[in-house]
């Protein structure tokens, strides 16, 4: 890549500056339209002469007694702050620099859906320069809102890169860059010893001729102490997904750029939990491969031996993300974390059921899933649980090993991968795994078509509430 995703951490305006003063926001609902234009009476005449109501996501803009643009107001609708802010950036005028005037809303979810949907790929065709900003240096700017856009923003960055420029090695280089920009441990794990520790990765990675890494990042808040709450986190990154010698048809292989999405996720999170400083423990956990077609490749009917020692059937070369978490989740029970969180771009059977706006969530742990599907709703970042419905733990039998890694049926296929995934967790170890689209197939407010962070909002306000004395 030739500039750093990094940047969004730190400007996840995608700016740095914007010359000169902020001009202000006005977000209104329409039953407090009436209200607001009394107070402004600059934009009442052109409110009534456009037909203004406060419908969400349009924007009015009035000019000052020389005609001047003066400021503006948001309609919100009855809807979510997400659906209004997340539409201002791009319907304000490019390059403007603005303020939101405090209102009848959540001012850091304000603030949060404004910055998110002034984000585009950073490419030549778009540039954050295209969109109004908003004034990184006011009395009611939201830290929190801007740490966690630019935690998203990382996060989509890397799911839009095409893969010629992240292969592997580039996605664990971002995950080294953004330990070092938090001072957190961490190691990239190659060659024999990768071989030796995560055979299973290894054998996903085999084909290919960029080498798969794996990523170990370990974090303290500095107000934790060494008895504060574990939480471990793994991601599938797997930057391109040929399928292997089940090759995808080419419809299915052109996104599959996202395939690495819940490692960018996962990530993204990391960096949230480290730039708030949440008092807990992190591990991260990432998987960096790429599955592709060659001689060395594995085969279907191959007999892998995981971390575990389970050994594994190879049903199905293009079922290989469950094979890329088992040994990472493995490795993380062995330091018994409070909760294990896991996240996959892992089965078209998910999106089948659910869509491309719901992840599929599957957890061993009532209260930990309860607490995930709360925040989602709270967040506006659902997500919807599917069971671990233990009598289909039969469909993955095989004669020559231990399981196989595809069902012996063609049904239920979220399940089943949910189920392979619980044979590599230890029995007293909370865990959720989230299997997520992490795309917009269309431009939405707040929301580009590209690369999405699907469940990040809900996961760190679920581990913002774990940091709490006296939470679970």
């Amino acid at each position: 890549m030739t500039y750093s995703p990094l940047q969004f951490l730190d400007h996840p305006s995608g700016l740095a500056h914007v010359p000169g003063p902020s001009l202000p926001l006005y977000a209104v609902r329409p039953e407090g339209l009436g209200a607001c234009l009394a107070a402004l009476p600059e934009a009442a005449a052109q409110a009534r002469l456009l037909g203004f109501t406060g419908e969400a996501g349009r924007v009015l803009l009035y000019a000052d007694a020389q005609g001047a643009l003066a400021g503006a107001l948001l309609g919100l609708g009855n809807a979510p702050e997400s659906i209004g802010f997340g539409a201002a950036a791009a319907a304000l005028p490019a390059g403007s620099l603005w303020h939101i005037e405090p209102g009848g809303f959540d001012p850091e979810r304000a603030e949060r859906a404004f910055l998110l949907g002034a984000y585009r790929y950073q490419t030549q065709r778009a540039r954050q320069a295209d969109f109004a900003q908003l004034a990184p240096q006011r009395a009611q700017a939201q830290p929190r809102a801007r740490i966690l856009a630019g935690s998203m923003m990382l996060a989509r960055e890397l799911i839009n890169t095409p893969p010629n420029l992240l292969g592997p090695a580039e996605l664990a280089q971002a995950a080294l860059d953004v330990a070092q920009h938090f001072g957190a441990e961490a190691e990239a794990i190659t060659g024999a010893a990768l071989e030796a520790n995560y055979p299973t990765v290894a054998a996903v990675g085999a084909g290919s001729a960029r080498t798969p890494v794996v990523v170990v990042l370990r974090w303290q808040g500095s107000q934790a102490g060494t008895e504060a709450k574990l939480v471990s986190l793994c991601g599938k990154g797997v930057c391109f997904d040929t399928g292997g010698y089940n090759l995808k048809p080419g419809g299915s292989m052109r996104l599959m750029r996202k395939d690495m999405g819940g490692a960018a996720i996962m990530l993204g999170l990391a960096s949230a939990i480290m730039a708030l400083d949440l008092p807990i423990r992190l591990e991260l956990r990432l998987g960096c491969v790429e599955n592709s077609v060659s001689g060395h490749a594995m085969r279907p009917s191959d007999i892998l031996r995981t971390r575990s020692g389970i050994s594994v059937e190879v049903g199905d070369t293009d079922a290989e993300g469950r094979l890329v978490l088992c040994d990472l989740l493995h490795e993380a029970c062995g330091a018994q974390p409070h909760w294990l969180i896991d996240a996959a771009t892992l089965t078209g059977a998910a999106r089948v059921a659910l869509g491309p706006d719901l992840p599929a969530l599957f957890s061993n742990d009532d209260a930990l899933a309860q607490t995930i599907l709360e925040s989602g709703l709270i967040e506006n970042d659902p997500l919807w649980r599917l069971p671990l419905h233990a009598p289909y733990a039969a469909w993955l039998e095989t004669p020559y090993a231990d399981l196989c890694n595809i069902s012996s049926k063609p049904m239920a296929g979220a399940v089943t991968a949910a189920l392979f995934l619980q044979h590599f967790i230890s029995k007293n170890t909370h865990w959720a795994h989230i299997d997520t689209y992490a795309w917009n197939d269309a431009t939405r407010p707040g929301k580009p078509e590209g690369g999405e962070a699907q469940t990040l909002q809900a996961l760190l306000a679920a581990i913002e509430g774990l940091s709490r004395p006296h939470a679970m």
